[in-house]
């Protein structure tokens, strides 16, 4: 795998981004994504702070299922869009509505694990409630919220890690768990370095489009349209949540175009 290889996918993974059905249908599933988001963050308000920080994880763990999903359709229409096949979306999403739906539940052992985390945080939440000693339990066990919360943000970056490496294996070889776990194994013990390298290069047009719609979205609630009540903060960010997933559209399919590549790309280079 030379520099020049890691040019030419990037190259067409990001000139086969900019197609109007593609942009439409991921513009859809985000906006699917960002009502579950906006409802969490409505129930979020004028709540406790532990349960303000669930509902800021959990919408992040259920769109994961979503976006792998639709990442799997994205990047069976890209191999045919790579191999220049008529391309109809109906016929693709028909012979892949069943590993589209089975995809969906990989997500499930990181909603239950981030779950369990929560459930856990609730005991020291209890425990620094208690009188007298709360404060002592507070202080001398800190070191467990702490740990509990670096759990939540490593479940956070395995959902991203779970978009980038299975929706091209499940893609392109199906939902075989034996295989798929056997695919996955070789390709990260084969070329540890190639994958974090590809992976940094297909996520960093995604990180650097969110965190800059994220501050514009913070910086318009803040600036410009403060709402008290609840109701009305709802609908200023789902009003916001329009432009926002359009704007990000672009990124997240060329994350999956990207991802397709790399892994035929390291498959190719390992056999």
């Amino acid at each position: 795998m030379t520099l020049i290889d890691i040019q030419r996918i990037f190259n067409r993974a990001l000139l086969l981004t900019f197609d109007k059905k593609k942009l439409l249908l991921m513009s859809i599933v985000l906006a699917l994504c960002g009502v579950m988001v906006v409802f969490c963050r409505g129930l979020a308000v004028n709540s406790s702070q532990y349960v303000a920080l669930s509902l800021t994880f959990i919408p992040v763990f259920l769109c994961t299922g979503v976006l792998l999903s639709a990442g799997i359709l994205l990047i069976r229409i890209y191999h045919d869009e790579v191999k220049s096949k008529k391309i109809k979306y109906r016929d693709i999403l028909a012979k892949s509505w069943e590993i589209i739906i089975g995809a969906s539940y990989f997500a499930i052992p990181v909603i239950l694990s981030y779950l369990l985390l929560w459930m856990l945080m609730g005991i020291f939440v209890l425990l620094r409630e208690l009188p007298g000693i709360g404060e002592f339990f507070g202080a001398f066990l800190a070191f467990g919220p702490f740990l509990l919360n670096l759990g939540s943000l490593v479940l956070c970056v395995l959902s991203l890690s779970m978009l980038y490496f299975i929706a091209p294996v499940v893609a392109l070889k199906g939902t075989n768990r034996m295989q798929l776990a056997k695919v996955l194994m070789w390709r990260l013990q084969s070329d540890v370095f190639s994958n974090l390298f590809l992976g940094v290069i297909a996520v960093l047009p995604l990180i650097l489009f969110l965190a800059m719609l994220i501050a514009a979205a913070f910086l318009t609630g803040t600036v410009c349209f403060a709402c008290e009540k609840p109701m009305f903060f709802i609908m200023q960010w789902f009003i916001i949540m329009i432009p926002f997933v359009a704007l990000l559209s672009p990124a997240v399919v060329f994350f999956f175009n990207f991802a397709a590549e790399a892994h035929v790309l390291i498959m190719k280079k390992n056999t």
